[in-house]
């Protein structure tokens, strides 16, 4: 498997599948969800409300992930997990995050998806510490043994991020 970094806006990337860091509901907010909306179009917002609910209001709780199409995307796929958000550490949030990645790449292997884009899951408004993140998102894709993905890109919004995943990757 190849990784990457790229500094740059996941809603154009040419890959096979994005993913998006959602909320429960699946149906957009702000940040990167709000971004992947709005860049996909009407279709994605139909496709999502028709998927059906865990409980009242969640589509995909927590660590978990949902497949839908790309629509007006460059990407084929939209792969939307949910973070968890930062609670400082101790409620599991780590085994969470993981299970995010693991999940996405579960659906990216089931789909044919040879490359994959992450952000920076629950990094935003969700308030995971990215010093915290970056490793575990590197660790959890280093560990991925499926055949595919052939490739995974973690497109960072800025330079700083970005960073931190290249040396992250060097170690």
């Amino acid at each position: 498997m190849r990784i990457e970094v790229i500094e740059g806006d996941i809603t154009q990337l040419p890959v096979d599948a994005i993913v998006n860091a959602a909320n429960h509901s699946l149906l957009g907010g702000g940040g990167v969800d709000g971004a992947i909306h709005r860049a996909a179009g009407p279709g994605l917002r139909a496709e999502c409300e028709a998927l059906p609910m865990f409980v009242s209001g969640v589509r995909c709780p927590t660590g978990e992930a949902r497949i839908t199409h790309g629509h007006d995307l460059p990407a084929r796929y939209v792969i939307h997990t949910v973070g968890p958000v930062w609670r400082g550490g101790r409620g599991g949030e780590a085994d969470l995050l993981a299970g995010c990645y693991r999940s996405s790449l579960a659906l990216a292997a089931d789909y044919d998806v040879g490359a994959i884009a992450f952000p920076a899951i629950s990094c935003g408004v969700f308030g995971y510490p990215l010093e915290l993140a970056v490793p575990l998102a590197v660790r959890t894709v280093r560990a991925w043994t499926n055949r595919l993905p052939e490739r995974v890109v973690f497109c960072c919004f800025d330079a700083g991020a970005a960073n931190r995943y290249r040396a992250m990757l060097a170690m």
